[in-house]
């Protein structure tokens, strides 16, 4: 194994008498380095925008949410809370309730989503870090109650934090026909003022307003009416048992979703681009080691006289294959390295000083987000190392066959 190894350093490192080879050989280390690199910044990339989205998801998704199999909402139970509450591994709930509504500020209107939600809802999302302007506030000590507008909403309302101008909720009344003759009364109208403004992704900041559970069931008249429960888990809780034993108190007509099936397209569809580039810049680098094709090829050629030299010494056609398979195998290995090392390099300059910067201005981060992982820095070498072995097989056993076989022929 040593023999073949040090033959195949010196030819690899040793001038030739044709120049071409050495360049083919050049051409093929910045081939293979150029895709190594090129898999790792796009994996790494990947990585990152899939922890920022996770991120904002997390501001509103909860660990464990219950919701109803069928219908926007189902009335709460008291029992079933009880026996939620006593479940080993859940810290706290928080009880919510969805309702489309016109929302009208000064001459101004926009049809948003007002969220009801209870005191527990901060301690189960992230949203009071999120507060642009002014506080996470949906009720006073006098019990006054607030509502928190995205910032989408605020912009297009011209709704600012003065407790002056009152923000009216309009919600249809059910069942009731609309006619000119009696709009106002096909309507139920509550007014309230905004008490802070989040910021968190466009998707949510112009779609939702979080006012108390209590003033969505009064505007609705629904007054058990949840839409969904989110619970949030104590830390090191096992999802799986705590999952298992709240589908137990809640049954089948609810269903118990974890962040990823909240998301469930979102993540999947991260999940196929990230196979899809893969495969596709995989293929570049297919096509980048027929290079090495090329330059064993031309070598092999070249050294005729030495094989003859070496056979004359005693070496076997194992080992004059060998030298040539180790040659091709080292062109991917210092491609290889280069690469993991120029992408290394790419990634932690983006993380550290943040060079290329969002287009977008409505998001948390004003550059690309990167995480390097572990994995990535295995699966990628493994896979452009297997694709150069067998980019080294193929013109070694076919061409030293050929030549090996003329030679024994005419001796």
């Amino acid at each position: 194994m040593r023999l073949p190894l040090y033959i195949a350093k010196r030819y690899l490192f040793a001038k030739k008498s044709r120049n071409a080879i050495n360049i083919i050989s050049a051409i093929s280390v910045a081939g293979v380095a150029v895709g190594t690199m090129a898999l790792i910044i796009v994996l790494s990339v990947f990585n990152g925008l899939e922890l920022m989205v996770a991120s904002i998801f997390n501001t509103f998704d909860p660990e464990l949410k219950v919701t109803a199999v069928e219908g926007k909402s189902f009335k709460s139970d008291s029992l079933r809370l009880e026996l939620l509450s006593a479940v080993d591994g859940v810290e706290v709930y928080s009880l919510t309730l969805e309702e489309n509504a016109l929302l009208k500020y000064d001459d101004r209107q926009f049809i948003a989503t007002i969220k009801g939600v209870d005191d527990n809802y901060g301690e189960v999302t992230g949203i009071e870090q999120s507060i642009w302007d002014g506080e996470y506030l949906l009720r006073s000590g006098t019990g006054r109650p607030y509502c928190v507008p995205g910032i989408g909403v605020a912009q297009y309302l011209g709704m600012r934090i003065n407790f002056i101008n009152p923000l009216f909720i309009y919600v249809p009344v059910k069942g009731a026909s609309i006619t000119n003759l009696n709009i106002e009364s096909s309507f139920h109208k509550e007014f309230i003022y905004p008490s802070g403004i989040f910021e968190v992704e466009q998707a949510y900041d112009s779609r939702y307003v979080f006012v108390p559970i209590d003033f969505v069931r009064n505007l609705i008249e629904n007054p058990d009416g949840v839409s969904s429960i989110d619970i949030k888990l104590r830390e090191g809780a096992d999802e799986k048992n705590v999952r298992k034993q709240v589908a137990q108190i809640f049954g089948e007509d609810f269903k118990i979703q974890n962040r990823f099936e909240q998301q469930e397209l979102y993540y999947k569809v991260m999940r196929s681009e990230r196979i899809a580039i893969f495969l596709i810049l995989t293929l570049i680098i297919v096509i980048a080691s027929f290079n090495i094709i090329g330059s064993l090829t031309m070598l092999i050629i070249e050294k005729r006289r030495d094989v003859e030299v070496l056979k004359s010494l005693g070496a076997n056609n194992d080992l004059i294959r060998k030298t040539f398979l180790f040659e091709g195998w080292m062109i991917s290995i210092l491609g290889t390295i280069l690469g993991l090392v120029l992408g290394f390099v790419v990634c932690w300059s983006q993380q550290t000083f943040g060079i290329i910067k969002f287009a977008s201005e409505s998001l948390l981060i004003d550059s690309y987000p990167i995480a390097m992982k572990l994995k990535d820095f295995i699966v990628v070498p493994a896979t452009v190392l297997f694709i150069g072995y067998l980019a080294a097989l193929y013109p070694v056993r076919f061409l030293t066959k050929k030549y090996l076989s003329q030679n024994e022929k005419e001796q």
